[in-house]
Order: C-alpha cells, then structure tokens, then sequence
C-alpha cells in the first residue's frame, strides 16, 4: 500500500518547475546527490536536516539536507543520497520511498552537480549524528515550524545577494538548503505569507566558517 501524501506525490511531479537555484553548467562539476526527506512527525509533516560540524571541509557549521558526492560503488544519485543519509544520520534506507528526483542544481563553492532526491520517511527510525567529523547534529525540522513567518527573513550576504533563510530549532538555515525548501514550501502550498522586507545581514561567525 502506497502510503505517500498526496502533497508530496504532487510536488515530485512538479518538481521539474520549482525555482529553487542555479542550474548547473554545460560542463565540469563534481555529481552529488542530497536526501530530502519528508516524514510524519509528532507535529506534523517534517523534514530531515542536519547541521555540518564546523570541523567539515565543505560547507562546514551550515545546516543542510544529509548528501553529498557519488562515489563508484553508488548506482546513481538516488543510491548516493540514501548511502549518505545513513552514513551521516544513522537513517535506515529500507523506512524510505523515492518519490521522485528534481533537476540537477549547482553549488558553485565546492563545484557539485547536485540531485535533490524526494524521499517519504514511511517507517521512521531513530536517527543522529553518525558521523561526528562531518555531522554535530541530525534534526526532524516540523513544515509548520519552516512556514511560520515569525521564522522567515533574508540574509544578506557581503557580496550584497540576500536569500531566503529560516530559524529554526536552534538552526539558521540558510545558502543552497534555504534556497531549496523556500521553493518546496511555495510549490507544495504549504507556505504563508511573510515579510520579504525582513533583511539581516549574515552573521560574520557564519562567513568565517562559510569561507573557510
């Protein structure tokens, strides 16, 4: 029995025209794949994020979807996503249901071709940082939290580009992973309205480590 939303099933078919970030270019790039993955928590539909140690190479202290690069042994990037995601969060893959892929985006700081995987989290398991070097902490982020406008603002980054960003569960998401889930909410129907106005500057703990 198909238990997946039909939210979600509707997304995945729309996924193509979400407008969530850069596409990658002709070429170059290194494949990567990241887990998106949406369950029904005990306040709701929720999704899984993590936050990077701040000891990470890439990216490190940011919160972000659990992922990363594709490695020869991977069938693809949804073999990729869902290796990683149990490598960094301890998630067993055979909870999840691959609803669909979305196009490839591009992270241009560390050169990846990224797939975002949409998963539904049918048979829940307990989860955490599996993987300290890489992980300080795994967090079931509830949609209600995400959407609520008292959490919403830009940041503004030193370049003067200001992009979508959240706080929340003691989280400043923000980059690629806001970009990503500020799409998704709109296109899901979940998102309120909120005030675009909202702008801060990224904290400068944050670009030192962002810089790193």
């Amino acid at each position: 029995m198909n238990d997946t939303p039909v939210w979600l099933e509707g997304l995945a078919a729309r996924s193509a025209a979400v407008p969530v970030g850069l596409r990658p270019p002709a070429e170059g790039g290194r494949p990567a794949a990241v887990l998106m993955l949406f369950g029904d928590g005990p306040y709701g539909p929720d999704v899984l994020l993590i936050q990077r140690s701040s000891n990470g190479r890439n990216h490190a202290g940011q919160p972000a979807f659990p992922g990363g690069g594709l490695e020869p042994q991977d069938a693809g990037p949804i073999d990729a996503a869902l290796r990683e995601a149990a490598e960094e969060t301890g998630l067993d893959p055979t909870g999840v249901t691959v609803v669909g892929t979305m196009p490839e985006l591009y992270v241009w700081r560390s050169d990846y071709r990224v797939t975002p995987v949409l998963g539904w989290w049918h048979t829940p398991c307990a989860v955490h940082a599996a993987s300290p070097n890489e992980v300080a902490s795994v967090e079931r982020v509830p949609i209600a939290e995400l959407v609520d406008p008292a959490n919403r603002l830009k940041l503004r980054h030193p370049s003067g580009f200001a992009g979508p960003a959240f706080r929340v569960r003691g989280l400043l998401v923000w980059g690629f992973t806001a970009g990503v889930l500020d799409g998704l909410l709109a296109a899901s129907g979940f998102e309120l309205p909120w005030d675009r106005g909202r702008i801060e500057d990224l904290p400068p703990d944050v670009i030192a480590l962002a810089g790193r």
